[in-house]
């Protein structure tokens, strides 16, 4: 049987990492998890009490394709509490993860082989759901001088259909201030490009709050998740805001490629959003473990980083140890029992040079992660 050439994506390898690391625990060795983004936590008691108490009251059928109003209603509301936005709860689509709101984004806004500007390094996904829906991403490799994030001056003269941006940023969690935004939308909207801004890592901050595109203009779409500062990420469930003449059109798309987003997931979220106290728990893991892997891999030898202002990764240059960071991440998790995942799935130009680590998981797993690097590094 014929496949299609739209279906020719990269394989997304911190999956095969975690795969290998999975095949050695199943070996009986006790890894330590760097390479994949997810919180070591659950999801707030508070929401899955609720989602248990929805079942109590009956079935959870198909919502509506936008989503439960109630959530739309309360992450409109977090806007004005986050940012001071007025936002108009309509305007919100609720969407099976940030992953479906790409496809509802990607779907919309583009027709087959526009380009679309994407941060390298940047999250692999982008670029295969763009390939998979017969889209041109065009790399835009970015410079630790602008803390790996794009400038106008990446894609002046492009023609670009749309740019895509995320802050805090996968891998390196560094962040776009608001000048630096407003210069990216004002650089995209003078080539009449359509504005992205993939925020599924806000409320993950450390020493200043992240700018969000509506603060700077109503004429983008912003995706965003719960899966990262909610911690639900099998939860699946995000949402995406659009210009008020977008709905309908997102309406429709999602109505016949999604029905709806998991109305259990939409229960479970609406009850995470006032679980402010167990969040912020979470957060001061991450403020631990931000400190201990900066400090941490500075000792061990990974010294070349830009430290991240938000998520929870840290992004280092190894072109003083390796010219091939997939072999380097294979040997560490071979001898050190630590996974870690190669830079070629954010950047398949300069990965081979670069190391994803993640300090998701909880302290105690970092600080042993971290004595494990150290020992490798000083066996080398």
């Amino acid at each position: 049987m014929r496949i299609s050439t739209r279906s020719q994506v990269d394989p997304f390898i911190v999956m095969d990492v975690m795969q290998a690391a999975s095949a050695a625990e199943a070996a009986g060795r006790h890894i330590i998890h760097m390479e994949v983004g997810q919180p070591g936590t659950g999801a707030p008691s508070g929401a899955t009490a609720a989602l248990a108490r929805a079942m109590d009251q009956g079935a959870l059928g198909y919502t509506v394709a936008l989503g439960l109003p109630a959530l739309r209603a309360r992450i409109a509301q977090m806007y004005g509490e986050w940012y001071n936005v007025d936002l108009d709860p309509n305007r919100v689509v609720i969407t099976s993860g940030s992953s479906g709101g790409f496809i509802l984004a990607f779907t919309a806004l583009f027709d087959t082989g526009d380009k679309v500007g994407i941060g390298a390094p940047g999250y692999p996904s982008y670029r295969q759901i763009l390939k998979a829906l017969a889209l041109d991403p065009v790399d835009l490799p970015t410079s630790p001088d602008n803390r790996y994030q794009p400038v106008p001056d990446d894609f002046a003269g492009m023609d670009l259909k749309g740019l895509l941006v995320a802050s805090p940023a996968n891998p390196t969690g560094t962040m776009l201030d608001r000048p630096a935004m407003k210069a990216l939308i004002d650089a995209t909207q003078g080539q009449s490009a359509s504005f992205i801004s993939d925020e599924i890592y806000h409320g993950i901050e450390y020493e200043k709050k992240a700018v969000t595109a509506l603060e700077i203009t109503d004429d983008a779409y912003v995706i965003n998740s719960f899966s990262k500062y909610f911690s639900m990420t099998g939860w699946r469930v995000g949402w995406m805001v659009v210009p008020e003449d977008h709905v309908r059109v997102v309406e429709r798309i999602a109505q016949n490629m999604f029905i709806c987003a998991p109305h259990a997931s939409q229960v479970a979220a609406l009850a995470a959003m006032d679980c402010e106290d167990e969040l912020q728990a979470n957060m001061d893991v991450y403020r631990a473990n931000r400190t201990m892997m900066i400090d941490g891999l500075r000792e061990a030898g990974f010294s070349s980083f830009a430290p991240p202002d938000g998520a929870f990764y840290v992004y280092a240059d190894v072109s003083g140890i390796t010219d091939d960071s997939r072999r380097l991440a294979r040997d560490i998790l071979d001898k050190a029992g630590v996974a870690v995942t190669p830079g070629l799935d954010f950047d398949p130009i300069r990965g081979h040079q670069t190391l994803r680590f993640s300090y998701a998981r909880g302290t105690a797993d970092i600080a042993e992660g971290i004595a494990r690097l150290k020992a490798y590094m000083a066996a080398r």
